[in-house]
């Protein structure tokens, strides 16, 4: 493989930095090739810098790495730039989960969908929108790799408005894949699944066993039903999607919390208490603990240097560069086609062709009536929460939330709006502007 440019925004994150780190080292056709690691909390990039140069020295990967806090300065002439960026994660999150909260919205979690899901989609649509600009000036020809949330309305944003090529990635589909292998017995790496949708509303439609090709949807049925009600599965119990599964035939994905921010009724099944904001702040220290000790070589790389962190990112990278011809699971594209009862505009999840040709989406065909009004509903709201993140429009952003199915009230979303547009003033420059305020 020849030497290529990858620019990681974002690598400072504890839970994104070191996995992505993981998928590099490990992959020995990367020899040669630059790894450039963004953030711009500095103390955390150092961090992170100095243990991806242990990783790489122990496993001997032959990669070149640098860092810095400016973009401009790693983007010219990269290949690819991956990107996984926030402001104030954690902080703002309780916000959007807050505010609507005292309007008497039912969120399930206020990440993706809902109020939630809107203001997020506020705040980071215009951070990648920045950052696609720049590759257009610095590196035209690269692919934007998306990880950042809200997927499905960064990407469609990037689409619309630039030319940068662009793929969002999202692990829900080996989540599904995990959990049905589970309910019937059998390792999950003996199971193909082909799965279609939009982003965190992804539907397993075709589930067969690798070796034999047998169709196992009979036998998942048939398992599912024997469960407790209680069952607790590998990601915990999930009373919604199987719900879910019995109404509409084919299995949700990845899990209740993330399906049931699109569904009215998912508080129902899954409760109202939302993220685990304390017990994140804890992993996240564990984390930064442990990268402590790698960095130090107080503690053994161990698996850091043999297991994947379970993301596609750098089996994309390798495909495109060497024109593999790779299938994946899932990527977030343009429809064009692929779910024939979509718009072609809509960001779909769909299976894919890797290549030096670039990601090719499989054709599903035509989803159930069912599943794509579920999805529609969706793809929907994508268009006006990208119509007002980019053009700072706050009545396509109430239009948002009057199209979500989470909101059921005309008065709660327009004073809900204002209070969230209010708060999150500081870090929505689109809006600013549109109000003639000073930047």
């Amino acid at each position: 493989m020849k030497p290529v440019k990858i620019v990681i925004i974002g690598a400072g994150s504890v839970s994104f930095g070191p996995g992505s780190l993981r998928d590099a080292i490990q992959m020995k056709e990367l020899k040669g090739s630059e790894l450039v690691l963004v953030d711009l909390n500095e103390e955390s990039l150092c961090l992170v810098e100095q243990l991806a140069n242990r990783m790489n020295e122990e496993a001997g990967t032959g990669i070149r790495i640098r860092s810095t806090t400016d973009r401009l300065e790693a983007l010219p002439e990269a290949d690819f730039v991956i990107t996984s960026v926030a402001v104030k994660r954690d902080e703002l999150w309780k916000k959007d989960w807050e505010i609507p909260e005292k309007y008497g919205i039912r969120q399930v979690l206020g990440e993706n969908g809902g109020p939630g899901g809107l203001s997020h989609a506020l705040r980071n649509i215009p951070i990648i929108l920045d950052i696609a600009k720049d590759m257009e000036r610095l590196c035209p020809n690269a692919w934007l790799i998306n990880f950042t949330n809200p997927e499905s309305r960064i990407c469609m944003a990037v689409h619309q408005y630039t030319n940068i090529k662009t793929v969002g990635l999202c692990h829900g589909v080996f989540m599904g894949r995990e959990r049905v292998a589970e309910i019937m017995g059998i390792p999950s790496d003996e199971i193909d699944v082909k799965a279609a949708g939009v982003n965190h509303l992804l539907w397993l439609m075709d589930i067969r066993h690798n070796k034999s090709g047998d169709d196992l949807y009979p036998l998942l049925r048939q398992k599912e039903a024997s469960l407790p009600n209680d069952d607790q599965g590998v990601w915990g119990r999930d009373p919604l999607s199987r719900d879910m599964f019995r109404k509409f035939g084919y299995w949700p994905s990845p899990t209740d919390d993330h399906i049931g921010e699109y569904l009215a009724y998912a508080w129902e099944k899954t409760g109202l208490h939302g993220y685990d904001f304390e017990a994140a702040n804890r992993e996240r220290e564990e984390n930064w603990d442990n990268i402590r000790k790698w960095v130090s070589g107080e503690k053994a790389l161990g698996n850091m240097l043999t297991e994947p962190s379970g993301e596609i990112a750098f089996t994309i990278i390798r495909a495109t560069a060497e024109n593999r011809n790779e299938y994946v699971l899932a990527v977030n594209i343009p429809n064009r086609g692929c779910i024939t009862n979509l718009p072609d505009d809509a960001i779909v999840e769909v299976p894919a062709l890797v290549s030096g040709y670039g990601i090719q989406g499989l054709t599903m065909g035509e989803l159930p009536q069912g599943i794509a009004s579920l999805c529609q509903m969706q793809v929907n709201v994508q268009k006006l929460v990208v119509k007002a993140a980019v053009e700072g429009d706050r009545l396509a952003a109430l239009q948002a939330l009057l199209v979500d199915p989470v909101v059921d009230s005309l008065e709660s979303a327009e004073a809900m709006l204002d209070e969230l547009l209010a708060e999150h003033a500081a870090v929505l420059p689109n809006f600013q502007r549109r109000l003639g305020v000073p930047q």
